[in-house]
């Protein structure tokens, strides 16, 4: 898996300006605001779907008990909120 290609938030924002010649200081800006406004809707507790793509979904897990690998010694691990992402049919469709 680590020889796969990882696509970062400047090439997201290079290949808006590569579509659209807008400053690549704005294009920058615009990916970020979009990050952003996907950060603050899943920290105010709503779900995020976007089209064609696929949907941000938080979920709340319960407390569990757990075990330490290194001694075997159970240990509680603690609630906890995670967001988990469903890839909606047209990008399945698009990377199967």
């Amino acid at each position: 898996m680590s020889d796969l290609l990882t696509l970062t938030r400047a090439d997201i924002a290079h290949s808006i300006y590569r579509r659209t010649r807008l400053p690549r200081a704005h294009c920058q800006a615009m990916v970020d605001a979009i990050l952003q406004h996907i950060a603050d809707a899943l920290a105010a507790g709503e779900n995020v779907k976007i089209t064609n793509f696929g949907t941000f979904i938080l979920r709340d897990k319960g407390e569990r008990l757990g075990r330490n690998p290194n001694n075997g010694t159970e240990v509680s691990i603690a609630p906890r909120r995670v967001v988990t992402f469903r890839a909606s049919n047209a990008l399945r469709d698009a990377v199967f």
